[in-house]
């Protein structure tokens, strides 16, 4: 399955979403411009299991070994993964930005892809491997999301077999589906170079946290008679 769009409007202006994706892309077109040089990227800033693990650099850093959770979170592989990414955080960090504010929404964002590393390094902390992508981070979203809109309708492009549809399915089953995918690839053992398990992290750190980032709701004002 593959999400459009949702049905939740927004009040406020996503100027914190629209401004990483912006940087994500800024940052993937330099990285074509690198060449086969792009591989010293993703060792320069991707993040490393070893060295968080260990605190121990195994290459060239140019900033303490930590800062790498921040700095992998705008590297990508590939046009698939940041374009999928970037879908993601489109379609459903509007709608969690909006129910934060601005600076908290930066911050969560930014924390859950630390979680994200540092959950999938707890896993494999012997790894040499750089981490990169904003997937963790937006794990954290879909986390956030599923609790706060499980109702909320959401596009989708569903693939049966030769055919496609796209119909509208409630959030609650596609991230749902999201959720169960990446646990059942995490703990299945699937050796595809994907980081299930700061998927996994990221979407509970989401889940967790909204509950102290989400801004207080008004009290409503009874009427008396």
């Amino acid at each position: 399955m593959i999400p459009l769009k949702d049905d939740l409007p927004t009040q406020h202006f996503p100027w914190v979403t629209i401004t990483l994706i912006v940087a994500n892309i800024a940052v993937f077109l330099h990285e074509l411009s690198l060449g086969p040089q792009v591989e010293q990227v993703f060792f320069r800033y991707g993040a490393i299991p070893f060295e968080l693990m260990h605190g121990i650099a195994v290459g060239d850093r140019p900033f303490p070994i930590g800062a790498t959770v921040l700095t992998s979170m705008f590297v990508h592989g590939g046009f698939f993964h940041v374009g999928g990414n970037m879908l993601y955080l489109w379609i459903f960090g509007n709608n969690i930005e909006d129910v934060m504010g601005h600076r908290r929404f930066i911050v969560f964002y930014l924390l859950c892809g630390a979680i994200a590393a540092y959950s999938h390094a707890y896993i494999a902390p012997d790894s040499k491997l750089p981490m990169v992508g904003a997937s963790g981070a937006v794990s954290g979203i879909l986390g956030a999301y599923l609790l706060l809109f499980p109702r909320a309708k959401v596009l989708t492009l569903v693939p049966l077999f030769i055919f496609i549809q796209i119909i509208r399915i409630p959030a609650v089953f596609v991230l749902g589906f999201w959720i169960v995918a990446q646990v059942f690839n995490g703990f299945l053992g699937n050796q595809s170079g994907i980081a299930w398990f700061a998927h996994i992290g990221g979407f509970i750190a989401g889940m967790v946290l909204i509950f102290f980032f989400r801004k207080a709701q008004p009290r409503r004002r009874r009427v008396l008679s």
